[in-house]
């Protein structure tokens, strides 16, 4: 069993910047990579950036230039930088867990970009 508690979503205005945190807890060495997720109302929840164990990244294209996956092994913890965010932005972000024979996730964080 793997554990996710998200934090760090919150109201920005458009161009602001926003730091969502993912704390993981139970059994950690079965995860092979981490990621983010999102969905925004009325909308299937999609691909923002995963990152492996070996620090490996993949961004969606609505994410490449603007937002920064990273991950700190030693607090279990992965961040999603999210730099000069739009109002699309706009989503409930989830955090996952890949243990490669299935996966966890998180309750998800509020984004909210609006002036």
């Amino acid at each position: 069993q793997v554990q996710l508690v998200e934090s760090g979503g919150g109201l920005v205005q458009p161009g602001g910047s926003l730091r969502l945190s993912c704390a993981a807890s139970g059994s950690i060495r079965s995860i092979y990579a981490m990621g983010w997720y999102r969905q925004a109302p009325g909308k299937q929840r999609e691909l923002v950036a995963t990152i492996t164990g070996g620090g490996y990244t993949n961004y969606a294209d609505s994410a490449k230039g603007r937002f920064t996956i990273s991950r700190d092994n030693a607090k279990n913890t992965v961040y999603l930088q999210m730099n000069s965010l739009k109002p699309e932005d706009t989503a409930v972000y989830y955090c996952n867990a890949d243990i490669r024979t299935g996966d966890y996730w998180g309750k998800g964080t509020l984004v909210t970009v609006s002036s």
